[in-house]
């Protein structure tokens, strides 16, 4: 490091301020009180504090800021899915997500780059119209182009990938971006800190207290929260803070891996993604290959990875770059996916007065946490579902008014 900079990191007179503020001790009670330090729970606090104008909120983190699935995701941000709920919902978190650089005062290196979902077999082709025509009726920009229109994106592509399952054509969607997803987290966390609210890092929710149907309080390892207000945001242990108020859900857990490359000069721009192959990538500023799969099959809380899902990754990857033969993966991680039976998530209002969710996010969950904030901040406030998420209620499961999202994410269904 050179000593013109590290004389300014040794030096008390610039001194470089906290990210947020540490609370030694919880207040006695708070008007909201948030589980889940992710993306979606700061950004609901951050929205509470902006736009309504709600200070006395905590959110509360078993363990650190982003560390889980915010920070355990490939960062692909896009509006392109099925349904006309997920496709409005979506497209108002992409215009979110444009401002928020500016909002934070934060680099959170959003790059557009557009997203070209790869279609395999006569199927393939067929879904991706289907999606074009519903992204295009709402004003997305979305459209099918053949293999021709990829090869010059990508030029350095096996269209017949190896033989397996040649490309006819592809959704591209030209919105398609990637951003720093701990930016994302530290950019909501710090707005929200500034406004009031406390963040409480390494506090467990051991309980919540619930009386004549309604919330009154939330139990953690430094004691009693008395509140009338929670919102459940903690994605793969959404099951486990759901039976703590005695609310049933149809959400399953399962891993979703991911892993990166050594870094290499830039070659890729666009975002790939094959659902034939099951698989995803970009390339980071710094060069790496971000790149993921599928779902792994089986039903469990864990974060630990396995050996066969680089493996299975890498062949899949050499079918579309061969010569991507001798490049090194530095590392792999898993976080827990919530699934729900539609692919579509769960928020607002349920049957317990005052606790409200946002969960069954899937492999969805990054691309949608600005909209998140600010829906469900709404929703909290007023007490009254907001109207893009009218869709995505938990009774939709009981009245079988399912909003059918299966196909939309491609590689995670």
């Amino acid at each position: 490091m050179p000593w013109r900079l590290l004389r300014f990191a040794l030096s008390d007179k610039h001194p470089e301020p906290r990210m947020f503020t540490r609370h030694d001790q919880l207040k006695p009670a708070y008007d909201v009180v948030i589980i889940g330090g992710g993306g979606h729970g700061l950004a609901a606090a951050y929205y509470l504090a902006r736009d309504h104008g709600i200070t006395n909120v905590c959110v509360l983190e078993k363990g650190y800021l982003g560390g889980g699935n915010t920070g355990r995701n490939t960062t692909i941000i896009r509006s392109n899915y099925l349904t006309p709920e997920g496709v409005k919902f979506y497209d108002e978190s992409v215009r979110l997500w444009q401002d928020l650089s500016t909002d934070f005062d934060l680099n959170l290196f959003y790059s557009n780059r557009g997203h070209f979902t790869l279609a395999h077999t006569d199927a393939a082709l067929r879904t991706s119209r289907w999606r074009a025509e519903v992204n295009k009726h709402f004003g997305i920009e979305s459209e099918v182009v053949g293999p021709e229109v990829v090869k010059k994106a990508a030029p350095m592509i096996d269209l017949s990938c190896g033989g397996h399952a040649p490309i006819l054509g592809a959704l591209y969607h030209a919105p398609g971006a990637v951003a720093r997803h701990d930016a994302v987290a530290w950019g909501y966390g710090r707005g929200a800190d500034m406004r009031g609210v406390e963040i409480h890092q390494r506090t467990e929710v051991l309980g919540i207290d619930v009386a004549g149907g309604k919330v009154t309080g939330v139990q953690t390892n430094r004691g009693r929260i008395a509140t009338n207000k929670v919102l459940c945001a903690v994605a793969g242990s959404t099951p486990r803070l759901l039976d703590m108020v005695g609310i049933r859900s149809p959400i399953t857990i399962h891993p979703l891996q991911a892993m990166v490359s050594e870094p290499v000069k830039p070659w890729l721009d666009p975002i790939l993604v094959s659902g034939s192959l099951h698989v995803y990538i970009s390339q980071s500023a710094r060069g790496e290959l971000i790149m993921g799969a599928s779902l792994d099959p089986y039903e469990v809380q864990s974060t630990r990875s396995t050996l066969d899902f680089p493996e299975g990754l890498s062949a899949h990857m050499l079918d579309m770059f061969p010569f991507l033969s001798n490049v090194k993966v530095m590392r792999q991680w898993a976080g827990m996916a919530d699934m729900t039976p539609d692919f579509a998530p769960i928020m607002g209002r349920t049957p317990v007065e005052g606790f409200y969710l946002d969960g069954g996010w899937g492999t969805w969950g990054f691309k949608a946490t600005p909209v998140c904030g600010k829906t469900m901040s709404y929703t909290v406030a007023n007490d009254r579902n907001h109207e893009l998420i009218t869709g995505f209620t938990l009774d939709r499961f009981r009245n079988f008014e399912l909003t059918g999202e299966k196909g939309a994410a491609s590689v995670g269904h």
